[in-house]
């Protein structure tokens, strides 16, 4: 697997993180978040993730595309604009095709992802160097995005314990699929600038080397409503942390609740 960098790190960490829902829609079309990305003391960048409805060969499909760009002092050290595209069923959430559009620092991907279930591969265009991969994959592969709808509709959170783990297979690049897994670490309310809201709480683990300093280097808060909306992620890195927040939202699917005191 090769580098993860600046704001791929975010949506690497807001899909994955999304929560574990009820079974049934946590989404509707429409639906829009906003976050703001914080490196140390500089308010570094924001990211968005906006689900449409779309279309492959014919089939009527969600399409979520989310958006990444630095901002202000912190786009002079380091541009980032960057674009995720997820196409995926809407009943059993398989995504049909993923999109990976990113500019880094002068780090740059341009690439395309079709996954073929009749022939359990995933074709993988490289437009920047105008190679074709293809990787084998199973039937519960999902892309950097797409993982973000199927794990709010897919899993429940009521039953979990503390400790508790779940895992994921993940493709989102040309060299090969991973695991990617999360424990549970309890329930937590956090304070925000929508009010005070209830969370869970979880510890994703990544391979240490890469990007994140250790295993244990992420923590995240994910809403505990219907909506399961992460709330708020940290991540400890090689040089410095890097902290986001929901900034904004709309067209949630679900109330959203705040606590009262």
């Amino acid at each position: 697997m090769k580098k993860i960098l600046f704001t791929s790190i975010l949506f690497y960490l807001i899909t994955n993180l999304h929560g574990q829902g009820n079974s049934g829609n946590a989404f509707t079309t429409g639906e829009w978040l906003q976050y703001r990305v914080h490196y140390g003391i500089f308010n570094a960048s924001y990211a968005t993730m906006e689900l449409k409805e779309g279309s492959v060969n014919g089939r009527s499909v969600f399409h979520v595309v989310g958006k990444g760009r630095t901002t202000g002092l912190a786009r002079l050290f380091f541009k980032v604009d960057d674009t995720y595209e997820s196409y995926f069923d809407k009943k059993d959430g398989r995504p049909y095709r993923f999109i990976r559009q990113i500019d880094e620092g002068g780090y740059t991907k341009n690439m395309e992802i079709n996954f073929d279930y009749t022939s359990n591969q995933a074709v993988v265009n490289n437009k920047k160097h105008k190679k074709t991969t293809t990787i084998p994959i199973n039937k519960d592969i999902q892309d950097l995005l797409s993982a973000v709808y199927y794990l709010r509709n897919h899993y429940k959170t009521e039953n979990l314990k503390v400790g508790d783990e779940t895992e994921l297979d993940l493709l989102f690049d040309d060299d090969e699929s991973f695991k990617f897994k999360l424990k549970f670490l309890g329930k937590e309310v956090l304070k925000t600038k929508f009010g005070k809201i209830s969370c869970t709480k979880f510890r994703p683990y990544v391979q240490a080397g890469r990007v994140f300093k250790e295993k244990g280097s992420l923590t995240l808060w994910v809403s505990d409503d219907d909506n399961k909306l992460p709330m708020r992620i940290k991540a400890d890195l090689r040089v410095g942390s890097i902290k986001a927040d929901l900034e904004a939202f709309r067209g949630l699917k679900h109330q959203f609740k705040v606590e009262v005191d």
